[in-house]
């Protein structure tokens, strides 16, 4: 949801050296309710453009380094342009792209199966456009995966007991197998949050393309996965072949073991902070992500 808004001072005057007619413009607060960067819809003398504020340096090189892959990889309408960039207050200027988020949008079966089609398509050839993984980016990947099996043997530790038998194989099969598994995965430059929150759709001339670069990085490629695998695909088959339609290949069985690992690590996270916080749309996620898993091939 959007409402009116203004910059802060400082970096609206940043903003004017780059953008002309910021003296006129409108301003819109484009910001994710549970996001932890700030974003602005600006429209000024020369179209839309968007101000994107960062909490952090990490964040702020991440969107930078993902634009900058994104001209390698993408089409020039697939993904947002950086028009200006400052690394002192960690805010960008990006162009705007034609087009809807599509979580929410009222699709037809047909259409969305199509959406999740280019979808898949888009990301392959994301992965597939080279970037050097140094040995640190490497052992940085490698430790990211660790935590996650860590994490995965300390909850299942401290809420075992609300869990299935079942469940509790699966989550002990997260701690103990994903370190191993890993070392076998194929790397990519990962996009870090590939969900249709991120995904933009132009009915029209039937365009899909892909935003929100903040938490790209290298990393194990089927990660980018994770999300449609818990909360898309269980309940609609359908749009995991049209997406591994579109991606060109279908998973091999290291990667299906890992998707389905790493998605129950992130079910039981969910699951242990519902439990901690009283959250119950956390644990009802969990539980359902949970469920799913079990009965999915690994």
């Amino acid at each position: 949801m959007t409402h009116a808004a203004s910059l802060p001072p400082g970096l609206h005057q940043w903003v004017t050296r780059h953008v002309p007619g910021m003296d006129t413009a409108t301003v819109t607060d484009a910001s994710w309710p549970r996001g932890d960067s700030r974003v602005w819809r600006v429209c000024a003398d020369l179209g839309e453009i968007f101000v994107k504020l960062y909490p952090s340096t990490e964040k702020y090189e991440r969107e930078v380094l993902g634009c900058e892959h994104a001209t390698q990889a993408l089409a020039p309408d697939e993904a947002p342009h950086l028009l200006a960039s400052d690394p002192d207050r960690s805010a960008v200027v990006l162009s705007a792209l034609p087009g809807r988020v599509v979580r929410g949008l009222p699709l037809e079966r047909t259409e969305e199966q199509h959406v999740h089609r280019l979808a898949g398509n888009l990301l392959r050839r994301w992965h597939d456009a080279p970037e050097l993984i140094s040995d640190l980016e490497l052992q940085r990947i490698m430790a990211s995966v660790n935590m996650q099996a860590d994490e995965a043997a300390m909850i299942l530790e401290r809420i075992g007991d609300q869990l299935s038998p079942a469940e509790q194989d699966l989550v002990r099969d997260a701690a103990c197998g994903l370190p191993h598994l890993a070392q076998s995965l194929p790397l990519a430059y990962r996009h870090g949050d590939y969900s249709p929150r991120n995904w933009l759709w132009d009915a029209a001339p039937g365009h899909h393309s892909l935003i929100d670069f903040e938490e790209s990085a290298p990393g194990v490629a089927i990660e980018d996965l994770v999300w449609l695998c818990g909360a898309a695909w269980p309940t609609r088959p359908d749009l995991r072949d049209a997406f591994l339609a579109g991606y060109g290949r279908l998973l091999s069985s290291s990667e299906q073991r890992a998707l389905v690992l790493l998605t129950a690590r992130l079910g039981v996270s969910y699951l242990n902070t519902g439990l901690t916080k009283a959250d119950t749309v956390l644990i009802d996620r969990g539980r359902t992500v949970l469920e799913h898993m079990v009965r999915a091939p690994r």
